[in-house]
């Protein structure tokens, strides 16, 4: 029984955990982040984020790196290299939320293109 606890215990401090790295970036903040990920990291990355003049960003890829180090990149680039540091535009809770987003392959479309499809779709896009 101990046992049993202790266990769902440490699956609920995850749980917390992984809730806590998205419960610090709003659905807007969210939506925004998504946007600079196809576009910003996109650039480099690869708009499909399969790879380009900086390497790919897919689960796969990503996988066997550690979250913080994901993270530091993100907020302090890569010295010698083309990866910019994004600390002064992205705070540590956007990073960590891009990071979670990435290595669990959640990279959906932006609102912003969902929008301008359904726009498109009644005729009063541009």
């Amino acid at each position: 029984m101990k046992k049993m606890l202790y266990i769902a215990s440490l699956l609920g401090a995850g749980l917390m955990t992984s809730l806590h790295a998205v419960a610090g970036v709003d659905a807007a903040r969210q939506n925004e982040l998504l946007y600079f990920i196809k576009h910003d990291c996109g650039s480099c990355h690869g708009m499909t984020l399969k790879g380009g003049l900086g390497p790919a960003l897919l689960p796969e890829t990503l996988a066997a790196k550690p979250r913080d180090y994901l993270v530091n990149t993100i907020l302090l680039g890569r010295e010698n290299t083309a990866m910019p540091p994004w600390n002064t535009m992205l705070s540590r809770d956007d990073a960590e939320w891009i990071t979670e987003q990435l290595q669990d392959g959640k990279v959906m479309e932006t609102e912003l293109v969902l929008n301008k499809k359904s726009q498109d779709l009644s005729g009063t896009g541009k």
